[in-house]
């Protein structure tokens, strides 16, 4: 009889555990290239961040770092929080956080030397992953050339299991003009990368459509 009831307990707790929602609540990464040229297009960035700060909500999180000669330092966060579910203290730090990116934005003098796209995608899936987030989102802002430190590796599967990453204002680099397979193979390398890692890949360039970034 005990053991009838002990079984019966262990399937309930089972049940009751396959029948917990996903969380609602999103968690959002956005990575900034700032690499040679491509910082003259942080002002986009600017607008990409006004919008996610209107659309998340309390309960969300976000972070904003720059794509560095090797970013796996804390050192290349700009800003992150998780919003308070107080309305008047999230708009608060909702304030703050602009602020942030503005001077980081206003204040950026050179790019940088190299890009590792691969370690600032790592960290952020690092990072989104201990907010327990239900919806995660890496936004990569970027032309998607790699540059990497003589000597790095990054030959590795990242690990992106539930995490959408989407590629936004890839930009054509010069040698693009010249074969523009060049372009769309950077693209099919970094959806196959993504694909591996378990995540979902998508590329939006009409940056006047960032209704449909991420799901409401």
């Amino acid at each position: 009889m005990k053991r009838t009831l002990w079984i019966s307990g262990l399937l309930i707790l089972t049940l009751s555990a396959c029948s917990e929602p996903t969380p609602r609540n999103k968690a959002v990464y956005l990575l900034l290239d700032t690499s040679g040229t491509y910082t003259r297009e942080l002002d986009k960035a600017q607008h990409i961040m006004n919008y996610l700060l209107a659309t998340l909500d309390s309960g969300d999180s976000m972070a904003i770092a720059r794509i560095d000669s090797g970013s796996f330092s804390e050192k290349d966060i700009v800003a992150k929080t998780t919003f308070d579910l107080r309305p008047s203290t999230a708009n608060a730090q909702k304030r703050v956080f602009k602020r942030k990116l503005d001077d980081f934005v206003d204040n950026v003098s050179k790019g940088s030397a190299h890009t590792d796209i691969s370690g600032g995608v790592l960290q952020a899936s690092e990072y989104l992953n201990e907010t327990g987030a239900g919806h995660k989102y890496v936004l990569i802002f970027s032309d998607l050339e790699e540059d990497l430190v003589k000597g790095h590796i990054r030959d590795f599967t990242i690990p992106l299991s539930g995490i959408n990453v989407i590629a936004l204002n890839v930009t054509k680099l010069r040698s693009d003009n010249v074969n523009p397979r060049d372009y769309l193979q950077r693209l099919d390398n970094w959806e196959k990368r993504v694909g591996e890692g378990g995540g979902m890949w998508r590329v939006v360039n009409d940056l006047e459509r960032l209704d449909r970034l991420i799901s409401n």
